[in-house]
């Protein structure tokens, strides 16, 4: 619910009935929160007020100087009055000058105050999203580490994989040697029975 002048109004005079100035941060730390800028406009209603408030000086002359001094006493204490009402009115243009400068800074501070806020912000959300964009990194980090791991798993299997082949390949010409030569042998045999068969025909002829 947002603030209102009636809400800063009765911070106000809660924190000066404790004896405290209500000041612009006392004043938003009383209602929980709220724009500087606001609390600075409805303070100045409420200073305005309260010196509204303040009555004039206002005193009877004694009733002893009255008798006593009759006519020139009452002047005497007329031009007194006067002197008092004129220095009072000197001292609130004195008073209403300085309560103009400093509503001049409050306003100056208010707004310097909610600006430094929204900068705050502005940090805090650049932060968060730094923090969000480094997880991510972290995040592609550890899957780039898996991804290496999982090559480096790849490479070894590949490495014995190829030993295995190579293995393999020696032992398919060592296979194709021994056939070779078990063809060869096979040949020598062969060529070795048909020279017999030659010899055995010829012996049988010859008989």
């Amino acid at each position: 619910m947002a603030i209102t002048t009636a809400d800063i109004h009765a911070a106000a005079d809660q924190i000066t009935a404790s004896g405290q100035q209500p000041t612009l941060a006392a004043v938003r730390a009383a209602l929980g929160g709220g724009s500087f800028t606001t609390i600075s406009e409805a303070m100045k209603s409420w200073k305005a007020a309260q010196q509204a408030a303040a009555a004039p000086l206002r005193e009877a002359a004694p009733a002893a100087v009255i008798e006593r001094m009759s006519e020139l006493a009452a002047e005497v204490w007329g031009v007194a009055i006067g002197m008092a009402n004129d220095r009072l009115a000197s001292e609130r243009e004195a008073l209403e000058s300085t309560r103009q400068e400093m509503e001049q800074a409050q306003q100056e501070a208010a707004e310097l105050a909610d600006q430094l806020a929204a900068d705050l912000d502005a940090a805090r959300a650049q932060i968060e999203q730094q923090a969000q964009t480094l997880e991510q990194a972290r995040q592609q980090a550890v899957q780039l580490a898996a991804a290496q791991e999982a090559a480096h798993t790849a490479q070894a299997a590949l490495r014995e994989a190829q030993k295995r082949s190579d293995g393999l390949s020696a032992l398919l010409e060592q296979e194709r040697a021994a056939t070779a030569a078990a063809q060869a042998k096979a040949e020598q045999a062969i060529a070795q029975a048909a020279r017999l068969e030659g010899m055995l025909e010829a012996f049988k002829a010859g008989r």
